[in-house]
């Protein structure tokens, strides 16, 4: 018969020893480590003093539609003096191509609003031949709602219902807070 067996009460002892640890180690972790949103990616990042860039905040996110199409939906302010809140949706290049202008129907329970398509107002967008991305004027619905609620999208040739929710309605309505609106 081996010897190659541990003492119980050795085990208890390690055991315990590590449970002593554990602690302190996860305690460094959490200190040292970037905590990670579970929600969107606001960003806002500064001009730049040499080349007089204005500054840019905006929303990153992707979404599926129902019928499991991914689309990535980024909100963003050009400049904080202009109020300006663009709403830009990009599909997948080569599976859709979108016709301009097709305005985007936004739905929350009984109330209903139409964002108009500016797409054609960004010369990188309007010369772009893929023709997978749009954007809305975002400012008539942030300014319509009190809270954030959950939204449903309705894009004509691209998705029946592209459901939105309430955590990146709240980001949208940042952008208006960050210019003092």
């Amino acid at each position: 018969m081996s010897n190659d067996k541990i003492p119980l009460n050795s085990l208890i002892k390690h055991c315990l020893a590590l449970l002593q640890i554990m602690p302190v180690f996860l305690g460094v972790c959490f200190f040292f480590l970037k905590p990670v949103s579970a929600y969107g990616e606001l960003l806002i990042t500064k001009a730049d003093e040499n080349n007089g860039v204005a500054p840019i905040a905006r929303s990153l996110e992707t979404l599926r539609d129902l019928d499991h199409q991914s689309w990535q939906i980024v909100a963003y302010r050009s400049s904080y003096s202009n109020n300006e809140v663009v709403l830009r949706i990009v599909g997948y290049p080569g599976k859709l191509r979108l016709d301009h202008p097709t305005d985007l129907l936004v739905k929350a329970g009984r109330r209903e609003w139409v964002l108009r398509d500016i797409t054609l107002q960004n010369p990188l967008l309007a010369s772009d031949g893929r023709q997978a991305a749009a954007e809305f004027d975002l400012l008539p619905l942030l300014t319509a709602l009190s809270n954030n609620r959950p939204l449903r999208f309705q894009l004509l040739n691209a998705f029946n219902e592209l459901p939105v929710p309430p955590y990146l309605v709240r980001e949208w309505r940042s952008l208006l807070e960050l210019s003092g609106n």
